[in-house]
C-alpha cells in the first residue's frame, strides 16, 4: 500500500526591520553646509590663537585686530549649519561662536584698587597726527582740553616746531625724536622733564621722567611698527622692547605709557606689556576698552583700538574720551587721571 507523501512544512522567519538609510543631502543643503564650514574657518583659527596666547604669523596678527567682528561670520555659520540640518556642524558652529565671544571679553579686571590720597589731577592726551597733517587740529585740541601731558606720534620736524611754539605757555617742556615722516615723535609736558631716553625702534619712542606732586613719574611714548605683512617679526620685536622697558621700571614708582601701539588688547604682544609692567589700560578702567580708534580714513569704519594710555596702579581713571582729529587716520585718546600716593 502506497504511503501518502509527507506534507511539506515551510518555516518562514520574518526578517528584523532595518533602519531606513539616511537621506542624502540635497544639493542645495550640501552647498549650504559647505558655506557654513568655510565661514567658520577664520573665526575658529583666530579664536584658537587668542586662547593659545600667540600672535603667530601673517595673517593672524592682522585678523586678531578684527576679533570681535569675527562673530558675524561665525553667527552666519551657525545659521547656515542649522538650515542645512547638520547637527554636528551646527554644534561646532555654536562652539566657534562661543569661543569668539569669550575671546572678545575684556582682558583684565575692571576694578583696580589704588592706595593713597589723590595728589594731582593729570590729563593725558595721546595723538597720532599722520605725518604731521593733523598738527593744526591737535593744537586746537590742546588749547581746548588743556592736558598736562601730550604724546604725539608721526610728528615730523615741522610738526614739532609748530607744537612747541604754539603751546609753549601751556606745555613748556618737551623731548622728541626729530625725524621725518612717521618716524618723528614729541612728548610735551607741563612738568619739567629729566632722564630723557629713547627706546630703539624704527619710529621714535622717547621717554622721560616728570616730577608731579613731588613724585617722579616715568613717561614713555610708544609707537612700534604696524603688523603689516613681512614686518610682523619687527613689530613683535619692538613691542617686546616696550615690554622690557615696562619690566625694568616695575616697582620704581608711577609709570605712564601712551601712544599709538599698533596693537589691540587681542594681541599677545600687547598684553605682555601690561603683564611685564603691571600696567592697566585707562580705557579698560573707564569701561571703554572696545572703543575703536583706527582707521578714521578710508572705506572701512573704525574697528580696532590701537591707541592707548597705560598706567601703573598709582593712577585711577576719572574718565576717558576719544576725540576726532581732522586729517588724521587715528582718534586721539584723552584720559583724565588722578595720581595717588603719600604726600611729600
Amino acid at each position: 500500500m502506497d504511503r501518502a507523501p509527507a506534507a511539506l512544512t515551510v518555516s518562514v522567519t520574518s526578517a528584523a526591520p532595518t533602519a531606513p538609510e539616511p537621506q542624502p543631502l540635497r544639493p542645495r543643503h550640501r552647498l549650504t553646509a559647505w558655506a557654513a564650514g568655510l565661514l567658520l574657518v577664520v573665526p575658529a583659527l583666530i579664536s584658537a590663537c587668542r586662547f593659545l596666547d600667540t600672535d603667530s604669523i601673517t595673517p593672524v596678527p592682522q585678523l586678531l585686530s578684527m576679533l570681535p567682528w569675527l562673530a558675524v561670520p561665525a553667527g552666519l555659520g551657525v545659521l547656515l549649519a542649522s538650515v542645512a540640518r547638520r547637527r554636528v556642524l551646527t554644534l561646532l558652529a555654536v562652539v566657534v561662536l562661543g569661543a569668539v565671544g569669550w575671546s572678545s571679553l575684556p582682558y583684565q579686571p575692571q576694578l583696580v584698587t589704588s592706595y593713597g590720597l589723590p595728589l594731582a589731577r593729570v590729563k593725558v592726551l595721546a595723538a597720532n597726527v599722520e605725518y604731521g597733517q593733523a598738527t593744526g587740529a591737535l593744537i586746537d585740541t590742546i588749547r581746548r582740553e588743556r592736558p598736562q601731558l601730550v604724546f604725539v606720534s608721526e610728528c615730523d620736524p615741522a610738526c614739532g616746531r609748530a607744537l612747541t611754539t604754539a603751546v609753549a605757555a601751556e606745555l613748556p617742556h618737551h623731548t622728541a625724536v626729530d625725524a621725518g615722516g612717521a618716524s618723528g615723535s614729541v612728548l610735551l609736558s607741563a612738568y619739567p622733564l629729566t632722564d630723557e631716553r629713547i627706546i630703539p625702534a624704527a619710529m621714535g619712542m622717547p621717554g622721560a621722567t616728570a616730577r608731579i606732586a613731588g613724585l617722579p613719574v616715568r613717561l614713555q611714548l610708544a609707537h612700534p611698527l604696524p603688523p603689516v605683512p613681512r614686518q610682523v617679526d619687527a613689530w613683535k620685536r619692538e613691542l617686546g622692547r616696550i615690554a622690557d622697558e615696562a619690566a625694568a621700571l616695575r616697582g620704581t614708582g608711577p609709570r605712564l605709557f601712551a601712544g599709538d601701539f599698533n596693537a589691540s588688547q587681542d594681541h599677545a604682544a600687547f598684553r605682555s606689556i601690561l603683564g611685564a609692567g603691571r600696567l592697566q589700560d585707562a580705557a579698560r578702567l573707564a569701561d571703554s576698552s572696545r572703543t575703536p580708534t583706527w582707521p578714521m580714513e578710508g572705506p572701512l569704519p573704525p574697528f580696532v583700538q590701537i591707541d592707548h594710555v597705560l598706567v601703573s596702579d598709582d593712577f585711577t581713571a576719572r574718565s576717558i574720551r576719544f576725540l576726532d582729529l581732522a586729517h588724521s587716520d587715528h582718534r586721539a585718546v584723552l584720559a583724565d587721571l588722578d595720581l595717588r600716593g603719600e604726600p611729600r
